[in-house]
């Protein structure tokens, strides 16, 4: 199969997407994560099913439970036909949750991220559809005082993270 260079644009468009989501989801910018679908998507995360609003207030509701959380997206096969493409993202998922003793617990998922994306009449490919399907789960505790270091630049789940100052000519040396 010979791939026209409409493809391999489509092809980088929907990954851009995907690598969207997943910081949106881990900076908490539920803007970002709301501009990955279309309006009407539908969206099944297993413990979520519904529409993007319903899934932006659980996400609201759910990522601010944990210390960090980072989604790392691994194989990515984007199928593309016309302005439909079908996706299978690997991502591990990983989420750090702080208990009251001072202790922790990473929760960590192998999940696959099945995708419909469409392009539609705005020249955007955003996601349809999507199903989130677990393929394992291991939780392991975190001893106390090792929840955070004290050297380097942590990153941040709002707008004071690095990502949004490094390209400011005035961020710290």
């Amino acid at each position: 199969m010979r791939l026209t260079m409409d493809d391999l644009l489509a092809k980088e468009e929907i990954r851009e997407v995907l690598y969207r989501y997943a910081r949106g989801v881990d900076r908490m910018d539920f803007d970002l994560v709301s501009s990955c679908y279309h309006p009407d998507a539908y969206d099944d995360h297993g413990s979520f099913q519904g529409d993007v609003p319903g899934f932006i207030a659980f996400c609201r509701s759910f990522l601010p439970r944990f210390l960090v959380t980072q989604h790392f997206m691994g194989n990515m096969l984007i199928e593309v036909s016309g302005d439909v493409a079908r996706t299978e993202t690997y991502a591990v998922a990983y989420h750090r949750k702080e208990l009251a003793d001072g202790t922790g617990l990473d929760d960590v998922f192998g999940i696959r991220y099945v995708d419909r994306f469409e392009k539609r009449d705005d020249g955007a490919w955003l996601i349809a559809h999507r199903v989130v399907a677990t393929e394992w789960r291991r939780v392991d505790p975190v001893p106390a005082g090792k929840l955070r270091g004290t050297l380097g630049v942590w990153g941040r789940r709002d707008e004071e993270d690095v990502v949004n100052w490094i390209l400011d000519a005035n961020a710290p040396v």
